[in-house]
């Protein structure tokens, strides 16, 4: 009897010991906008003055999930990581140029990125409804979703520079 005791400690002890553990710290967990690789964007074409419309892809456990994830990092790839150049259309540097602005402003941008939060105002979804087809894909953890998105790019930057997160283009260096 002790001896099955102990074996079955020991086997108890060796499974907690080998189990991964997630040591990711909830901040780091709750910043996935600032990474500059998070996005997928592909740019449609040329939007009115003052906008940026692209298809941008998001992740989810549901469709909705995966669908505000893509908002989120529309508005995000317009702050961090500028847009790429399309037909008809140059590339677009990011708002904030100033390196790790995601880290030095991460309280201000954690509010900003709420559910529900600020970043809302600035997005004209182009598509009505829940992506289908090519645009909805099942993936192992849940949902990869594109929408097409119109974003208030100069809107953003006013925004942003009022707050004092952007530096104004009329700075200079």
């Amino acid at each position: 009897m002790k001896k099955l005791f102990a074996n079955t400690l020991l086997a108890l002890l060796a499974m907690v010991m080998v189990l991964p553990t997630n040591a990711q710290s909830r901040k780091e967990r709750k910043i996935l906008f600032n990474s500059q690789y998070n996005y997928e964007i592909e740019p449609v074409g040329v939007g009115q003055d003052g906008t940026k419309v692209f298809k941008v892809w998001g992740y989810g456990k549901k469709v909705g999930d995966a669908v505000m994830n893509a908002k989120q990092a529309a508005v995000a790839a317009c702050i961090f990581k500028g847009l790429p150049g399309g037909a008809g259309s140059a590339t677009t540097p990011p708002i904030c140029s100033e390196p790790n602005a995601e880290v030095t402003h991460a309280d201000y941008f954690d509010n900003f990125f709420t559910v529900g939060g600020k970043y809302l105002q600035y997005i004209a979804v182009t598509n009505d409804g829940d992506p289908a087809g090519a645009d909805r894909i099942k993936i192992k953890k849940g949902y990869k979703v594109a929408i097409y998105v119109q974003v208030m790019y100069d809107a953003l930057r006013k925004q942003l520079e009022a707050d004092g997160i952007a530096r104004r283009l009329d700075a200079g260096f």
